[in-house]
């Protein structure tokens, strides 16, 4: 259940509308006390006093008149300010990927900007609606309105802050940033400090378990499954792992021994939706950071310094990764092994990082130049030779690239030579 709560809490941060509806509702509140703070003069407070209307100190028609100009003015520069932001982001897509949308919808400084806007309209909204004339009992909440005049004065300081954003976010560098401390942030919550128990060398054989639905396989409650196979005494193997698309129908694990409610506690720990997300896929930011590399390479776009600063923040990670140990997918109870379930090894890791990058960048000297020195930078931290063999393994794939598609023998040469420092760097390494 922890882990599907923590789905629930990242579908949450998903909903552009929550933090911005919350910001209304918090300003409903703030106008409806600031007129019963007026209505009961409590407090001490006196709106007859001169010191009472330091704020705002005219009349009910010019009241009226104030708050609707902060109402209709919030609300339409909210709706044009968004339009263009949406454009802009439209033609940033683009170039980087419209899977980086999500990256702007989850930002919460943008949600509340909206809530701002939002908020400001709903707020002059409530105070107008008491304001009355002398035909009707003259009523004019002057500490209400003076709140409408700061949070208009709030909504110009916010927009101006905005336009700085929204152009700074769009840009690539910045992008790749952003997308870069998501996967440190997985890296650190992902990996371990010590070694795992290692799996058994077999997978259990038994019956197929195949949940009631499918879809975007998001988290796994991996210790509640443990426990609940820690309690039957048998064990469990998954077959997917949260980032995998599980057809309905599909049978997500395979059980020792047979037990009634297998299916039911399986489907208690899955969580499905429609659409992958970061909460327990190590992949998921470097699929976005590939994703980037990958359009700055096309023919329409042929932006390889794109690509390279992707690559030299993939080696980043790597070298965070360097330290510290990949999960096994082996959970214990007792000293004994009661799930077994897929998790990102080393191997697939850099698979994700490199394949389609090296792919799609054929003939591109920079970019597999660069490729190569990143290799060779990961490979100086990285101590493990398991590691180095992946490392090497692709520095092979990277040289077999460019003997194919680079031409001139200068280029190739000088790409031989980046190749032929990584292997004397593995060949002198324990």
């Amino acid at each position: 259940m922890r882990a599907r709560a923590r789905a629930w809490i990242e579908f949450l941060g998903d909903q552009f509308w929550l933090r911005p509806a919350l910001v209304v509702l918090a300003c409903i509140g703030l106008a409806q006390a600031a007129i019963g703070l007026e209505t009961a003069r409590i407090a001490g407070y006196d709106p007859s006093s001169p010191d009472a209307n330091w704020g705002w100190a005219g009349g009910a028609e010019g009241a009226r008149a104030l708050l609707s100009a902060v109402a209709s003015s919030t609300i339409g520069v909210a709706g044009t300010t968004f339009s263009i932001t949406i454009a802009a982001l439209t033609l940033a897509s683009n170039q980087m990927g419209p899977r980086l949308l999500r990256n702007f919808v989850r930002d919460a400084r943008n949600q509340l900007v909206l809530g701002v806007f939002l908020g400001t309209f709903a707020y002059a909204l409530m105070v107008l609606r008491t304001v009355r004339t002398v035909a009707e009992e003259t009523f004019v909440p002057h500490l209400a309105i003076s709140g409408a005049v700061l949070l208009a004065l709030a909504c110009l300081g916010t927009l101006i802050w905005l336009v700085h954003h929204v152009a700074t976010s769009i840009n690539v560098e910045t992008v790749v940033d952003a997308v870069h401390r998501d996967l440190c942030a997985a890296v650190v919550a992902r990996t371990r400090d010590e070694a795992d128990q290692h799996p058994p060398a077999e997978a259990p054989r038994g019956d197929p378990v195949a949940p009631a639905s499918g879809g975007y396989l998001q988290a796994v409650d991996a210790e509640a499954l443990a426990d609940w196979a820690h309690e039957h005494r048998v064990i469990l193997a998954m077959r997917v792992r949260p980032g995998d698309y599980v057809p309905t129908g599909f049978p997500v694990a395979i059980l020792s021994t047979g037990v009634g409610d297998v299916a039911e506690a399986v489907s208690r720990s899955l969580t499905f939706g429609r659409r992958p997300a970061a909460l327990q896929d190590l992949e998921y930011s470097v699929r976005q950071l590939v994703e980037i590399a990958v359009r700055a390479l096309s023919p329409g776009i042929n932006d390889p310094m794109t690509a390279g600063s992707v690559l030299d923040h993939l080696g980043d990670a790597l070298c965070r990764i360097a330290p510290r140990h990949l999960p096994t997918g082996a959970v214990t109870r007792d000293g004994r092994v009661v799930l077994v379930h897929p998790v990102t090894d080393y191997g697939g890791l850099c698979d994700a990082m490199f394949h389609m990058i090296r792919q799609n960048a054929a003939g591109s000297v920079h970019v597999l130049a660069r490729m190569l020195d990143v290799l060779a930078r990961v490979a100086e931290v990285e101590g493990l030779a398991s590691r180095l063999a992946e490392l090497g393994r692709h520095a092979d794939l990277v040289l077999a690239a460019a003997r194919r598609d680079v031409a001139d023998p200068s280029d190739l040469a000088d790409l031989e030579e980046r190749h032929a420092r990584l292997a004397r760097h593995r060949a002198g390494r324990p």
